[in-house]
């Protein structure tokens, strides 16, 4: 199988990590495999991996890096070796090294400021569901319970640079962009799985994080996690809602710690040959927010 899989996981940080778990846990739904005195680690209940989020202890908020599954091992060498032709710089890491349950990393810093891992073996834990005749679902699944993480977003200042590394070292597809007046890229959608997105960049700061996105089946998921938002008091950002690049729907909420996360549905096939949509600047409103037609200046606030 051929280089990039999907998004794997992301480690982001919180000041209160008791705090954290017990959110992400108990009104997220996502499933805890270990934790320790300064780390956490959890998953959508269908992820047969041990992790898709890493929760660290940390005086400040925001991203700490961000990981892609490489099924083949031969595939991180091949890998590697166009980031060091790239003029990148890497680091290579043994199993359980970054933490626990990790497999073989290479690990190095995008142009956009951001630590990429690309990741081979991590543990596997299951799903919970037996292999042989399995019910639809685990009969113990609280809160919003998405079964799988699906994307994440991230800002920096030069979205054509990057968007040009994704694709011509990594070797993702574009998808989707929103075109400024002048013509720079303001947003790009990029994937690897033949959805819409499995990462998006959108103009800010070097090292920006926007938010992290678990998938749920159907819109009705969305109106549950707003349900469920709202019952703890949760504060809602934005949505339920539908956009128009990805033609995907979402709700938008922060954690404790006020990282953003999504809850996400919908959006189209992507075959490699399909040709990418794009947005004028003047249709980024509702490129973004399809029924509003317009962006909050809330909804643009980033972490590092």
């Amino acid at each position: 199988m051929s280089g990039i899989l999907r998004l794997s996981h992301a480690e982001v940080r919180v000041p209160d990590l008791e705090l954290a778990l017990a959110y992400y846990s108990e009104v997220v739904g996502l499933v805890v495999t270990h934790s320790e005195a300064d780390k956490a680690y959890l998953k959508g209940w269908d992820e047969h991996q041990h992790h898709s989020l890493v929760l660290a202890a940390a005086p400040t908020y925001g991203l700490n890096s961000l990981a892609f599954k490489v099924v083949e091992r031969s595939e991180l060498d091949r890998l590697q070796d166009r980031l060091v032709a790239a003029g990148i710089s890497t680091s290579r890491h043994e199993p359980g090294e970054l933490g626990e349950a990790s497999g073989e990393t290479v690990r190095f810093l995008a142009p956009s400021g951001h630590t990429i891992d690309l990741e081979h073996g991590q543990g596997q834990v299951g799903n919970g569901l037996p292999l042989l005749n399995p019910p639809p679902a685990p009969d113990n699944l609280v809160g919003m319970h998405p079964p799988r993480l699906d994307h994440i977003f991230l800002l920096c200042e030069d979205v054509d640079a990057i968007t040009a590394f994704f694709t011509d070292v990594l070797e993702f597809r574009l998808t989707e962009q929103i075109m400024a007046d002048d013509g720079h890229q303001l947003t790009t959608f990029l994937e690897r799985t033949h959805t819409p997105h499995d990462i998006a960049f959108l103009t800010g700061p070097d090292g920006g994080f926007h938010h992290l996105a678990y998938w749920v089946d159907e819109w009705n998921d969305l109106r549950t996690a707003a349900d469920t938002c709202a019952y703890h008091g949760i504060q809602i950002d934005a949505g339920p809602t539908r956009h128009g690049a990805t033609r995907g729907c979402g709700l938008y909420f922060f954690d404790p710690a006020g990282n953003r996360n999504e809850v996400y549905t919908g959006g189209y096939h992507f075959d490699p040959d399909d040709e990418p949509t794009t947005w004028t600047e003047a249709e980024m409103g509702r490129a973004i927010f399809t029924y509003k037609g317009q962006v909050q200046q809330s909804f643009m606030s980033v972490h590092s």
